[in-house]
């Protein structure tokens, strides 16, 4: 009975190895070779979208580089070039970029950042993860992916962010991305740059999470006011963020009401309730509830600040069983 056993154990512990040995590197086909040392490229030249640059027609009137699809859903292509780097040094990366038919920026135009060794290989990361299925084993530094930031009255919004290269790396990656775009969707890069910086200043910010589900509420306002003095603990300890729990007007509610029922506007009771609660502490609050948005309803986290105002709000999109058979939507 043990002996069927063994290879299946093999075959496992063999996996992870495999996986990343395979992850090292990534095939690309190159479409074309342009200016300065760019190279447009797909994985596949059947998703390859099309592939243009210019001297002039960036910003401030600077040379351009140019994505577009045709027709065809579910392209992906890239500008890739290498830059010279030094393991352990800063580097700052930025560039901008403009879209025109991309109905969702965040998921089709994106720049990555790959370090790699003198071969174009992934390079591990420094440290070992803090968890990890091989304990001790230092994973591979995975691509860095920029933020998008201001978007100026021309269209062009900046791509920026700051990283520190592994102490194995000699080079980084940079690409620019148009993947999965609406046919004819179109992505303009320029000013692109990555070049050594000094390290970033520390910013310590202590957090606070509220390990606590509130009981017997009779309505949201009791139940949110149940968390009124672990919000005031968290700020004597000097919490800068207290994040609570999810769903919080909804929990424990006594009788039971259903996530239409404890649903609510956002902005709305609860958030102007812990908003006040914020801007008395001088600190950031996460807190779970469940949103009416006309006939929707959505489970949100919503954080408000030190001023009392609402910063913004996250719509769950996965969905457990509980949830969307009792009508609650997912975000997108």
């Amino acid at each position: 009975m043990n002996q069927p056993r063994l290879p299946m154990y093999a075959s496992a512990c063999l996996l992870p190895a495999i996986w990343i040995a395979s992850a090292s590197t990534l095939s690309a086909e190159v479409i074309a070779q342009g200016p300065q040392g760019w190279t447009a490229s797909a994985s596949r030249t059947q998703i390859a979208p099309k592939f243009s640059s210019a001297p002039e027609g960036g910003r401030n009137g600077k040379e351009v580089l140019r994505i577009q699809s045709d027709r065809r859903e579910g392209l992906h292509g890239t500008w890739s070039k290498t830059f010279p780097v030094t393991g352990g040094k800063w580097y700052r990366f930025q560039a901008f970029r403009k879209t025109e038919g991309v109905d969702c920026p965040r998921r089709s135009v994106l720049a990555t950042i790959t370090f790699q060794d003198a071969h174009g290989n992934k390079v591990p990361r420094d440290e070992p993860s803090h968890t990890s299925f091989l304990p001790g084993t230092v994973p591979l530094a995975e691509p860095e992916l920029p933020f998008d930031g201001a978007t100026d009255a021309c269209g062009w919004t900046e791509v920026s962010g700051v990283y520190q290269a592994p102490a194995k790396a000699v080079q980084a990656a940079v690409a620019l991305h148009l993947r999965w775009s609406p046919p004819g969707g179109k992505v303009e890069w320029c000013d692109v740059a990555l070049e050594a910086t000094a390290p970033p200043q520390p910013r310590t910010v202590r957090i606070a999470v509220a390990h606590f589900c509130p009981s017997k509420g009779t309505s949201a306002a009791d139940n949110c006011r149940k968390f009124e003095p672990i919000i005031a603990d968290a700020a004597q300890q000097r919490a800068d963020l207290v994040v609570l729990g999810e769903t919080l007007t909804y929990a424990g509610r006594n009788p039971a009401v259903s996530p239409a029922e404890a649903a609510e506007a956002v902005p709305g009771p609860s958030t102007e309730y812990f908003g006040e609660l914020a801007k008395r502490h001088n600190l950031y609050i996460v807190a779970g509830l469940f949103e009416r948005n006309e006939h929707l309803v959505y489970n949100v986290a919503v954080l408000v600040g030190p001023d009392g105002s609402l910063v913004g709000k996250y719509r769950k999109v996965t969905l457990p069983r509980g949830e969307w058979d009792n009508g609650v939507a997912p975000g997108d």
